[in-house]
Order: C-alpha cells, then structure tokens, then sequence
C-alpha cells in the first residue's frame, strides 16, 4: 500500500514494510531544511469517538536536503507506554479515498534564514 499527497515545502507518501507502515517526507524546495519535526499525532477512541490512550510520536529529523526524502521513525505509545510493533497505529494515518482526514501531520522546521516554518498535511481515515 503506497499513498501520496503533495502540498508546499514537503510531499509524503506512507510506506508499506515488512515492519508496517513507515513516513517519508519529500522536501519539495530548493532549500536546505532543518530541524524537522512532525508533532505528535493524538488518535481518537475507535469505540467512544473521544481521546484514545494511543498517540504516535516522530523522530525529529536534523537536515533534509533539497529534493531529498527522509524516512521518519516513529513510536506507537499507549497509556503512556511505548507499544510493541503488534500495536503500531500507524496504518490510522494513511489516507484512504472518499473518507474524511481526522488527523493532521503538523510539520515544523527551519529554513536557511533560521526561520520557523509550519505546514499541515490532513491524513488519516
């Protein structure tokens, strides 16, 4: 399973592995990128719609080159407790056609100015 969206400064596609579901960010600019980091994602209850006691949670990443991708590891963790790769909950973030996003991919990093940039990607199903 491979899904693709694109937007400003990064593009992303989840990856299906051997080992789940994995993120790569594109950085679609000409700039060197710095400071990666996508915040945590907080996932909602399946069976009460209210918060879940599951989150997931992104390694920062030090520099993207330009045109260059990166593959972001990240950590299921549930009440508070990092999870076992059987409780990855990272498939909840891939897109799936004719359904709403509920999550958001909340990217900060700086630019060559040393500028804090944002930008918001909707995932999920």
């Amino acid at each position: 399973m491979t899904t693709t969206a694109s937007s400003k400064t990064f593009s992303f596609q989840f990856i299906q592995s051997g080992t789940g579901v994995q993120l790569e960010l594109w950085n679609a600019t000409e700039q060197i990128l710095k400071s990666i980091e996508v915040l945590t994602v907080f996932l909602k209850d399946d069976e009460t719609g209210g918060p879940s006691r599951a989150h997931i949670r992104f390694e920062a990443v030090n520099t993207i080159l330009p045109r260059e991708k990166a593959l972001l590891s990240h950590r299921t963790w549930i009440n508070g407790k990092p999870s076992g790769a059987e409780q990855d909950q990272m498939a909840r973030l891939t897109i799936v056609d004719g359904q709403r996003n509920p999550y958001v991919l909340d990217i900060s990093w700086q630019d060559q100015e040393g500028k804090t940039r944002f930008q918001r990607i909707p995932v999920g199903h």
